[in-house]
């Protein structure tokens, strides 16, 4: 079994409960508090500017021009393609895009941030990889299951952000990083392979939260954390 597959086996159960979620339902029913998807975007905006950096560091941390070359067009996808399904949640949501960008995060979202930057710094590319799949891989399963189960017309109020996740071309962005963390886990340290297995645990376990998070509309306890 490739060290990807152990990972989805070890990982089916946060999986499954993504799926479950009232907002990922919420999302193939296309019904949804509107405050909670424009709570989901203003975070997921600051979240992807965050990924934007960790995808800056992969490719310091990669050998070869495939992985860079790669790395780099992951930049240019999310910032000229991502905004699109971020675009179908704001109209739904009854706000202009650029009217939820520039919010400070959540808690949940900000400890998501803190959590791969710190797996990036110890400068394993295979770490780095690790803390960031579970992303890309969870939103194509996403995708997929809702397409599979609620069939969206072009009515639908997230048929463009269903469609979108539902893509191959999300699939073929999972499937490199799946092919390259196997590879970097393959040459690993026992020890490493261990912390490579936690990160993405870890990841999974905010992927779940981040959810919850918008959902809940949640905010720092004792007020919204000063603007960065």
């Amino acid at each position: 079994m490739s060290f990807t597959k152990e990972l989805r086996r070890e990982n089916e159960d946060v999986f499954q409960a993504i799926f479950d979620h009232p907002f990922v339902q919420g999302l193939g029913e296309g019904e949804l508090p509107k405050e909670a998807v424009a709570h989901y975007v203003k975070a997921d905006y600051e979240y992807l500017n965050t990924f934007l950096t960790l995808y800056g560091t992969a490719i310091s941390q990669s050998d070869s021009r495939e992985d860079i070359t790669f790395f780099h067009n992951q930049i240019a996808f999310v910032l000229g393609d991502e905004i699109h399904p971020h675009r179908n949640l704001s109209d739904y949501a009854g706000t202009p895009y650029e009217n939820l960008q520039g919010y400070p995060m959540p808690p949940t979202a900000d400890h998501y941030r803190a959590h791969m930057k710190s797996v990036a710094t110890e400068g394993l590319l295979g770490k780095t990889i690790a803390a960031m799949l579970p992303c890309p891989w969870t939103y194509d399963e996403i995708g997929k299951e809702l397409k599979r189960r609620f069939s969206p017309e072009p009515d639908h109020p997230f048929y463009e952000w269903i469609e979108f996740y539902a893509d191959d071309s999300i699939a073929e962005t999972t499937g490199y990083m799946m092919k390259r963390l196997d590879e970097e886990a393959e040459q690993a340290s026992p020890e490493d392979r261990r912390k490579m297995k936690e990160a993405f645990r870890k990841s999974c376990q905010l992927e779940l939260a981040f959810w919850e998070m918008s959902y809940s509309l949640e905010e720092w306890p004792a007020g919204k954390e000063a603007a960065r």
